[in-house]
């Protein structure tokens, strides 16, 4: 009996994720050539909404249905190959890809516009473009060579985001620093790719054979891979270059590159380790290790910051640190061959991708309204911005409330996961249960310096009094609110409604994790419904006791009296807490790690005429280790100088000396 022939259905959704990344590359294009205006700020914009929707189309339809599809065409390069594939794994990834380059596309679009910088908006706007579909070609890559350069051209547009401004200094600076780190970064990857073709034969993403994990040649590829993903990532000590680089960019780049771009680095460890069919558990162990140190220090770090934007910076960094400890969960998972501990520890880790990429976009577009309309960054000169910018302010509250871990919001189930995947863990015997004992507890410290650091940037912010009237005080307009307004609506829905989530990300999970998986699903697993319930419980009552408080204030008989000024007749709004002194205890006790600097002179009289206080809290890894590296090297580089002295006969001895010492070594 003749077979008939096999129906391949056709990659609609790939379609749509490549069609949506070149649409936001395209709407860029025009407006280079067209003058700075409207047209063509409206041109760029539709091309990244239009394209942004085309391509979360299809990336949510393959989070959906779990389908895999692929696409292959040649390419002239040997071993090289135009392989692309969306599975439910790269479709976890690109959907806040796309929600976030779209509203973020948005809000650029009005505070870097032309009239404020007609030399930076139409370059910025198209580096913009591509960096999104270049991403999304990094996530969908099957071929390593095609990656590779994926990856390159990402690494390049981020570039010229972070230098966006290129009248600041500040930026020109992070720039070089960025590029330095990405680059070091990617020729880690080169040696990355070229160890895994040794291995494998091929320049394709396929799977290892069974054994080489354990080898000294699956160590070297798990060590390329940890350095060259982790630049990307910003894990600690490879972080060095985020701080200023998120600083420096503009609020919407800001919000792209650490809701998003970052998690590239992420994703790059997940599909690498999903090609090894049995990983060791140490590979786990390092990736607790390095979660753990990422989560605690980026929160000190942020707690000892006063400028806004670097304070989420670190947060970044603390975040990543919590993925990365559901990554070090999933791994330690499988190498004991528990699919629960793989599932919950993986499923937590791409469920804070995600929320992740929610809440800090969300955070990143309220701190860039806030500098605009203050002129500063810096934290001690803020204060009362709750009055000129309501709605920042209760959206800002909303970011700060999720990226604390509390319910109701969405940052609470993600972290529920991972800290799920640890007490399993923990529930076991011997080494595997120490291991836990030691990361559960440094994430529950994460959490809680992550609230306090959040209680001191939304109250030195948005509460109290102005400390005199902002520069740029105005109202705030649609373009910049609505995109706050989707995402934090965003955040309520995956806290309110963790379990519609559970599905995608337990097909993405048994991508990164092949082989067998827990009879129960994850939805039960976790007990994701009741955590839903529990969050929408909690709303219910704060919305009652907040009824009830108002209707109380509304009945009482207002009354009249002198004011209780506490010792105070004169108070101005010098007198109250900057974010510097608010964190000043907190940063004491991580006062070994940060190694605060604090400039003043001593008050000794009772009533001193002026005084002045400053305290920074330098990089560790950058100000004190990789800077006088780097000076370091420059002055032996400016010694050898003397070397070269202009003369033949010097060289000839040069080269003399050279063969002597050669031969005597022979």
């Amino acid at each position: 009996m003749e077979r008939s022939p096999r129906v391949v259905p056709a990659p609609v959704s790939l379609l749509l994720v490549l069609g949506g990344a070149f649409l936001c590359v395209a709407g860029g294009v025009p407006g280079l050539f067209l003058p700075p205006g409207a047209t063509a700020r409206r041109i760029a914009t539709a091309g990244s909404v239009g394209g942004s929707l085309l391509g979360l189309v299809g990336a949510v339809s393959a989070a959906v249905t779990g389908r895999v599809e692929t696409l292959t065409r040649p390419w002239p390069l040997p071993g090289a190959a135009l392989h692309v594939e969306l599975d439910a794994l790269s479709a976890i990834f690109l959907v806040p890809l796309f929600l976030v380059s779209a509203l973020a596309a948005i809000s650029g679009s009005r505070s870097f516009g032309d009239e404020e910088h007609p030399s930076d908006a139409r370059r910025t706007r198209f580096f913009f473009g591509l960096a999104t579909g270049a991403i999304a070609l990094v996530l969908v890559a099957r071929n390593g060579l095609f990656f590779l350069a994926s990856w390159e051209v990402m690494a390049l547009s981020a570039f010229f985001l972070v230098t966006a401004d290129r009248s600041s200094r500040e930026a020109r600076d992070a720039g070089r620093l960025y590029l330095f780190a990405t680059h070091a970064g990617t020729l880690t990857l080169f040696g990355f790719f070229s160890q895994l073709r040794h291995l494998t034969g091929s320049t394709e993403l396929v799977p290892l054979p069974p054994g080489v994990a354990g080898t000294d040649a699956g160590t070297a590829l798990f060590v390329l891979a940890l350095f060259g993903f982790g630049f990307k990532a910003g894990v600690l000590p490879l972080h060095f270059w985020l701080p200023p680089a998120h600083a420096a960019a503009p609020a919407h780049v800001s919000a792209l590159m650490s809701g998003v771009l970052i998690k590239t680095g992420i994703y790059g460890i997940l599909r690498f380790t999903a090609l090894v069919p049995d990983p060791p558990a140490a590979w786990g162990d390092v990736l607790l290790v390095l979660g753990v140190a990422s989560a605690v220090l980026g929160v000190a770090f942020a707690l000892g910051q006063h400028d806004l934007k670097r304070l989420l910076a670190w947060h970044s960094v603390e975040n990543i640190g919590i993925i990365v400890l559901g990554l070090g969960a999933g791994l330690a998972g499988r190498a004991a061959g528990r699919p629960e501990w793989a599932l919950l520890g993986l499923a937590g880790a791409l469920f804070h991708v995600v929320n992740h990429g929610l809440f800090k976009s969300l955070l990143f577009l309220g701190a860039g309204e806030v500098v605009h309309v203050a002129g500063t960054r810096d934290m001690d000169r803020m204060g009362g911005f709750g009055r000129v910018l309501p709605k920042t302010a209760f959206f800002f509250l909303a970011g700060a409330v999720a990226i604390s871990g509390l319910p109701p919001l969405n940052g609470f189930a993600s972290e529920w996961l991972v800290y799920l995947g640890l007490f399993e863990r923990a529930r076991a015997s011997g080494a595997d249960a120490l291991r836990a004992a030691f990361a559960a507890p440094a994430l529950a410290l994460t959490g809680a310096l992550a609230l306090a650091c959040f209680v001191k940037a939304h109250g030195s912010v948005f509460l109290g009094s102005l400390r005199g009237d902002p520069p740029h005080a105005h109202g705030e307009p649609a373009l910049h609110v609505a995109p706050m307004a989707v995402l934090a609506g965003a955040c309520a829905l995956l806290g309110l409604w963790p379990a519609g989530i559970a599905p995608a990300l337990a097909r993405a999970s048994a991508i990164a994790a092949p082989g067998p998986v827990p009879a129960v699903p994850l939805a039960e697993l976790a007990s994701l419904v009741t955590v839903g319930l529990s969050a929408f419980a909690l709303v219910l009552l704060l919305g009652a006791v907040g009824l009830l408080l108002r209707r109380r204030l509304a009945a009482a008989a207002p009354t009249a009296g002198p004011t209780w000024d506490c010792g105070y007749a004169r108070p101005t709004a010098r007198m109250q807490y900057t974010a510097s002194s608010f964190a000043r205890g907190p940063v004491g006790y991580f006062g070994w790690a940060l190694r605060p600097r604090a400039k003043g002179a001593p008050v000794t009289k009772l009533f001193p005429v002026t005084a002045s206080f400053e305290s920074h809290v330098p990089d560790t890894v950058l100000d004190r280790a990789i800077v006088p590296a780097f000076r370091a090297g420059a002055w032996a580089a400016r010694q050898g100088r003397i070397l070269q002295q202009g003369r033949i006969q010097l060289y000839l001895l040069y080269v003399v000396a050279t063969l002597v010492a050669l031969l005597l070594r022979v």
